[in-house]
């Protein structure tokens, strides 16, 4: 059983890999369990994971285990400077008789995260901030030049293609142009003559101007029968 690689050296939020290669004399399909251990400072080692020869892979928050038979490896998440140690594998067999067989030790070292200037920062900010803003107008002003051309073009266009056309007279402008060449004598005698016309039908008697002041009028009076009759009337009822 061999563990590689030797020596791993890492900051703080990656991630390291190992792994861990098996080779068996007599591989009947018996059942085996890989472990992974680690030993801090001399310690009394830990066993922080396990994966069996029928299983693939194993998933858990700070580990990631993969079976790749005889290739199995491991993949510590999100590393911090307590997960420095030694680590290796164990091969654990099931047939008889049972046999368990180690590795060598692998030495990980997880380093602080660097340490990001906090002056410097703002400053890069600032420059991609004030790139981004002009970058920004420079293109809202060549949308508002490009916008203005085309309108003055257009513009432009329709006022050459008015110049050029001009439109045809309809009938009801051709009437309303006519109209005050009419001779206004015309259309008053039309009217007259109607009016006389009209008249002469009711058998209405018009007077020259020049009639006498005096004129003799003629009535005839008829009394109701319930009146008195006088002499003259009492005469002609006789007759």
């Amino acid at each position: 059983v061999t563990i590689f690689p030797a020596v791993l050296t890492l900051p703080e939020g990656d991630k390291a890999t190992f792994f861990c290669n098996i080779s068996m004399e007599n591989d009947s399909g018996s059942e085996y369990n890989l472990n992974w251990y680690k030993e801090t400072n001399h310690s009394q080692a830990q066993k922080i994971a396990e994966i069996s020869r029928n299983n693939p892979t194993v998933k858990t928050e700070k580990y990631g285990l993969t079976n790749h038979t005889p290739v199995f490896g491991i993949e510590i998440l999100n590393l911090h400077q307590n997960d420095s140690g030694s680590y290796y594998c164990g091969l654990i067999t099931f047939f008889e008789p049972h046999k368990v067989m180690e590795s060598s030790r692998s030495q990980l070292m997880v380093t602080a995260a660097p340490q990001m200037n906090a002056t410097e920062e703002p400053e890069i900010e600032e420059v991609s901030s004030s790139d981004h803003i002009k970058a920004l107008l420079l293109g809202i002003l060549l949308l508002a030049g490009v916008i203005v051309l085309l309108i003055f073009g257009y513009l432009t266009f329709m006022y050459k293609r008015g110049g050029m056309i001009t439109p045809e007279p309809t009938q009801t402008q051709l009437g309303t142009w006519a109209q005050p060449h009419k001779p206004p004598v015309v259309s008053i005698s039309t009217v007259d003559y109607g009016v006389l016309e009209f008249q002469r039908d009711q058998h209405t008697q018009v007077f020259p101007e020049t009639r006498p002041v005096e004129q003799t009028e003629y009535a005839t009076i008829v009394f109701p029968e319930g009146k008195p009759i006088t002499p003259e009337r009492g005469k002609k009822h006789l007759d």
